[in-house]
């Protein structure tokens, strides 16, 4: 098609191959194939604040409940300084030499001032690396060496655990977040970090697709993946998850968000602290899930959605609250909650201290793909009373979410489980560094979840969560790979086989449990095959149970079936 070829209107058509407008200049031509980088039109995660100061500069926007922050000014922060403050780390990272693209390495568990570099961060184009403190130091050191960071946060009182990673990959502290003690040596504090750098907006080239961020899978098989998750993504799972967090106010900039789970190195990030900023609101960080902390602050800081975890936090909450009439829950009109079903009784105990209508909303989704499944047992009341907590029903998936069962070779399911498989526009960009495990995650034009699900009979083809197809246990939030620690525990000179299982545990949710087979002639005993354990492994990772047995059940191919054990000590930490 020559570029003399008129359309329809008889005005002449751009002809494909046509030289794009000289640098500067707005192109006003092209129709496809476009980037939107320009500063009026970027999509842009660090943006979020920076919005912000345009509606309600001087509102405080993050408030972080005592231990989630190192230095007193950062409390409480408004748009305005925190966007000030952001922009400062921006332009630390680029005097330190740093360019778009570079990564930071975060070892921080949560707090204001982790927050606000994580926002520098995509301001400056680069790329946020937060790793979960508490990985083993093998695991640690490994990350490192994929990610090759240019500059590291830490916190101060990680650094003990961190110290000897760093040592052995050669890598300095950049700055310190002075919770639990001083700076590290030869590091300056945050706070002294940032004072030194101007508040201006960094000048940057950024477009939504960059990636934002790099979040680590828990690793099953192998080594932690690197989750690309793209400015887009943080935008549109924000936006989407603002929707059902603002429910029952009267004006979404009402909305106060409450996490105490973590958000630094989760993806909880981007669906709570991120939804509540985006939708003109304001969060309250904690540092830690502990139940009385949560309690008081919710009342403290009139919090009206709370991200509350698994069933078991929940009920735990709930005993807060049964325990002190004087808590106030009053403001609290929504109740998020994943990882298993709510008991109905549960919530009813829950409901009377909260909001009239309060909504509770159980959510089912994953790093790859947040948009998630939502189920809400008031919106299911006879399918919730008849079956939670020992079914657990995911819902439907949102309105940004495209999601089916299917068996091996990609085709649905229904009437029995299959995999859950999704396409969104809030999607993972690939595990970075690794090909092979991308092409095989978004095998046939879907994102394989590696879970489990049924589509009920039900006119609305609701959702049951069945199992793990990757043996995951989530045991407090935590992703906990049973194969890792199998690895070890089967180094272990007095077990010849071991599987690892979540059982049901009143505070972790769920609780990493081992059975193992003693080598010939051997006898293990549990509480020092913790302790090998406990050596080599994170808390979260160590086996809370250790049960010795004659032998596993498996099939006659020798794989383990999980399923009985599950059943078989299903009530080892509830009586």
């Amino acid at each position: 098609m020559s570029d003399t070829t008129r359309s329809r209107t008889g005005l002449p058509l751009i002809a494909h191959g046509t030289a794009l407008p000289a640098p500067g200049e707005i192109d006003v031509t092209t129709l496809r194939g476009r980037r939107a980088v320009r500063r009026w039109e970027r999509t842009c995660a660090g943006d979020v604040l920076e919005r912000l100061t345009w509606s309600r500069p001087d509102q405080v926007v993050l408030t972080g409940v005592p231990g989630a922050y190192g230095d007193d000014r950062f409390a409480a922060v408004t748009a305005r300084v925190g966007d000030a403050v952001a922009n400062r780390f921006a332009h630390a990272l680029a005097a330190a030499g740093l360019e778009a693209g570079d990564v930071v390495l975060l070892v921080c568990e949560n707090s204001v001032e982790a927050y606000l570099a994580k926002i520098g961060i995509a301001k400056a184009g680069m790329v946020a690396a937060p790793v979960n403190p508490g990985l083993a130091p093998d695991v640690l050191a490994a990350l490192v060496e994929r990610v090759q960071p240019r500059f590291t946060l830490v916190d101060a009182e990680l650094w003990p655990r961190a110290e000897p990673v760093f040592a052995g990959c050669g890598l300095a502290v950049g700055a310190t977040i002075t919770i639990g003690g001083g700076p590290v040596a030869g590091s300056p504090s945050f706070a002294a970090l940032v004072e030194r750098h101007p508040a201006t907006e960094p000048d940057v080239e950024i477009h939504g697709d960059d990636i934002a961020e790099l979040l680590f899978t828990s690793g099953t098989t192998a080594l932690p993946k690197g989750v690309m998750l793209s400015h887009h993504y943080a935008q549109t799972a924000g936006l989407n998850f603002a929707l059902s967090l603002s429910r029952g106010l009267r004006h979404e900039t009402d909305l106060v968000v409450g996490t105490f789970l973590p958000v630094i190195y989760h993806v909880g990030d981007v669906i709570f602290p991120n939804a509540a900023l985006l939708a003109g609101g304001s969060v309250v960080l904690g540092r830690r899930p502990v139940p009385s902390d949560v309690a008081a602050a919710v009342g403290r800081h009139r919090v009206t959605a709370l991200w509350a975890g698994s069933p078991q936090f929940v009920g735990l909450l709930a005993d807060e609250l049964d325990r002190d009439p004087g808590l106030d829950w009053a403001s609290v009109t929504t109740l998020f909650y994943g990882w298993g079903a709510l008991a109905p009784a549960l919530l009813e105990r829950l409901a009377p201290r909260c909001a009239p209508g309060m909504v509770t909303v159980g959510i089912f989704g994953q790093t790859e793909a947040i948009a998630c499944h939502r189920f809400w047992p008031s919106r299911w009341p006879d399918t919730h009373a008849a079956t939670a907590p020992s079914v657990n029903y995911v819902g439907v998936p949102s309105g940004l979410l495209a999601s089916d069962v299917v068996d091996e070779a990609g085709d649905p399911v229904r009437g029995g489980p299959g995999e859950a498989v999704y396409r969104s526009p809030i999607m993972a960009a690939g595990y970075y560094r690794d090909p092979d495990a991308t092409r095989e995650a978004f095998r046939g034009g879907w994102f394989h979840s590696g879970d489990a699900a049924v589509v009920d009979d039900s006119d609305e083809g609701l959702r049951i969560m069945v199992d793990r197809y990757k043996d995951i246990v989530k045991s407090g939030g935590e992703n906990v790979s049973s194969m890792r620690v199998e690895t070890v525990l089967q180094d272990h000179p007095a077990i010849a086989k071991a599987a690892v299982i979540g059982l049901a545990h009143e505070r972790w949710g769920e609780a990493v449990a081992a059975v193992v087979v003693p080598a010939p002639g051997a006898a293990p005993d549990p509480d020092e095959v913790i302790a090998f354990c406990r050596a080599r492994l994170a808390g979260f990772e160590t086996p809370k149970a250790v049960v010795v047995a004659e032998a596993l059940p498996e099939t006659v191919g020798g794989k383990v079936l999980k399923y009985r054990l599950r059943a078989e000590h299903a009530g080892l930490f509830t009586g």
